[in-house]
């Protein structure tokens, strides 16, 4: 059976990161960009690693630039935004596809997991994926989906 923990990603610093060290943790996973309508959601997403992070929840943001060129930077430029704009302190990684054939694995994954309105694909930046301690996709949210809303799902995760 394929849980998050089956993947590796590359962290915003060009560092490979196995998934498997988020094994134990409740992790909301979001395709994020910098230049879109939804991107204060940083800073409710910033809210929920800062009230749940010392009890096993992490975000994962993975930006993406296949909606409207939203994420135009490179990964510095997106981590120093990030930082500077909203205070971002939950791991980031490097650009990655989240449609179309060169998806990054993680989000072929997911889709297929929890699909959304319009079939698997992904529609829009700051959709989000709630995923268990076991590793295993609980919920899919939309972009419109505020951050705090998700807060009661979470605390029911890591219950």
């Amino acid at each position: 059976m394929t849980s998050l923990h089956d993947f590796k990603a590359t962290a915003i610093d060009g560092q490979e990161i196995d998934l498997s060290s988020y094994d134990g943790s409740v992790v909301l996973v979001v395709n994020t960009a910098s230049k879109c309508g939804f991107t204060p959601q940083y800073q409710g997403l910033q809210e929920l690693y800062d009230s749940y992070g010392d009890r096993g929840f992490t975000v994962l943001g993975f930006p993406c630039d296949q909606f409207a060129h939203q994420e135009p930077g490179s990964e510095e430029e997106i981590a120093a935004f990030c930082e500077r704009n909203y205070g971002v302190s939950f791991p980031m990684f490097a650009k990655v596809d989240v449609n179309g054939k060169d998806a990054h694995p993680l989000y072929q994954w997911l889709k297929k997991e929890q699909g959304g309105l319009i079939g698997g694909a992904i529609k829009w930046n700051f959709t989000k994926f709630l995923v268990g301690r076991d590793g295993r996709v609980l919920d899919r949210y939309a972009p419109t989906t505020e951050p705090a809303k998700i807060s009661g799902d979470i605390e029911s995760a890591l219950a």
